[in-house]
């Protein structure tokens, strides 16, 4: 069986054009590393087994038979099903395994172990090896089953989100599993490189827990310096004032004021002498005297809409932006207007899709293919 590339991975001019890599992942952050990189130009086989992977069937939404959560994160790679415990099946997976430049799994290691995960790598040592993982081994946590609502909760990222005085609250999307995601896409572009310096396959492993807790950054940090527990602020920032939401008369209008000049064109813009007080004239004034700052923001901006606001404020030099829903955010010009969004084919006819965010030398990689039906390409293999 030979491994040849599809055809809509050839002459395509992108950066990882020849690369193969085979996804022996499930869920989410295996499958979005291996989407990153099947949109660089990649040519990838997905194997799941028999059952397929779990996410297709997490649903409502749906879009035909699968869960839009599948259709998300499994575009550019064709389909196989092999159930690993069939002598024939693990022989063509090992045939794969042979061909490929890397390998994505997220097996917990008792998997691994009760599959013959090694084997597999034992066939190819040259292949660079993403293992994707709920934590560190060895740890106590690295057999478990984790989720991203799990590696959220562990570590800490619910804890800094939320209201005063609230209850921790969970991000609304899975960013646990997309920071884990691309660290893994990272790693697997690292190792293909250290090939090409004719260094051995690499492994590396890429866990979900210590990874979000890099998504921490500044909160980790300064918990880590200093000792004092970071508090839950809603949308506030926790260094930075004026740096959250101000009321407008019909709505929420959110300012990033980062720096005194910025301040200062603030309260030109504003025309408030108030704001011009010495007790505001220094980010460390302005976060000594937070609430008062609210309030006298809160009562200016409180006079006008956030579309008039809006107005007043784009080009001035302060940064500001209303608070989207999705449709709000997809229908925005610069969104609008762009080729971020196109049409991927699915199993259930076309369907409107976020292309990768890249540009190589000016253009956005096309998105050549799309998810494929379970199992739809078992005759090439």
């Amino acid at each position: 069986m030979v491994w040849d590339l599809h055809a809509s991975n050839r002459g395509t001019g992108l950066p990882l054009e020849g690369v193969r890599v085979l996804d022996l992942s499930r869920v989410l952050a295996g499958p979005f590393a291996a989407m990153v990189v099947g949109d660089l130009g990649a040519d990838v086989i997905k194997v799941e087994g028999p059952t397929g992977d779990p996410v297709r069937q997490m649903a409502p939404p749906r879009f035909g038979d699968d869960a839009t959560y599948y259709l998300a994160v499994n575009r550019h790679r064709r389909n196989v099903v092999a159930d690993l415990r069939r002598d024939e099946d693990f022989a063509m997976v090992e045939d794969l395994v042979r061909q490929a430049d890397a390998v994505v799994e997220n097996y917990l290691p008792s998997q691994y172990a009760a599959l013959g995960i090694a084997r597999l790598r034992a066939a190819n040592p040259d292949c660079v090896w993403i293992s994707v993982t709920p934590a560190n081994t060895p740890s106590p946590l690295a057999d478990e089953p984790s989720f991203d609502l799990l590696a959220q909760a562990r570590s800490g990222l619910m804890g800094v989100t939320g209201n005063v005085g609230g209850e921790p609250t969970k991000v609304g999307a899975p960013v646990a599993d997309v920071v884990t995601g691309l660290y893994a896409a990272v790693s697997l572009v690292t190792g293909l490189y250290a090939r090409m310096a004719n260094q051995p396959g690499r492994h590396f492993e890429v866990p979900l827990l210590e990874s979000t807790m890099t998504a921490l950054v500044n909160q980790a940090q300064g918990y880590l310096a200093t000792g004092v527990l970071p508090r839950r602020l809603g949308n506030d920032h926790p260094s930075i004032s004026p740096y959250g939401p101000v009321h407008a008369s019909d709505g929420l209008l959110m300012l990033a004021v980062g720096t005194d000049l910025q301040f200062c064109r603030l309260v030109e813009v504003l025309g408030s002498a108030e704001l011009g007080s010495p007790r505001f004239a220094g980010n460390d004034d302005r976060l000594a005297h937070r609430q008062e700052l609210q309030v006298l923001l809160d009562g200016i901006f409180s006079q006008r809409t956030v579309g008039e606001w809006s107005e007043r404020l784009a080009g001035v030099g302060v940064p500001f932006s209303p608070i989207y829903e999705l449709d709000g955010a997809f229908s925005q010009d610069s969104i609008a207007l762009g080729d971020f969004v196109g049409v991927v084919e699915t199993p259930a006819g076309e369907m409107p899709t976020m292309r990768s965010p890249l540009r190589i030398d000016g253009v956005r990689p096309s998105v050549r293919r799309g998810p494929r039906r379970l199992g739809e390409d078992n005759a090439e293999f």
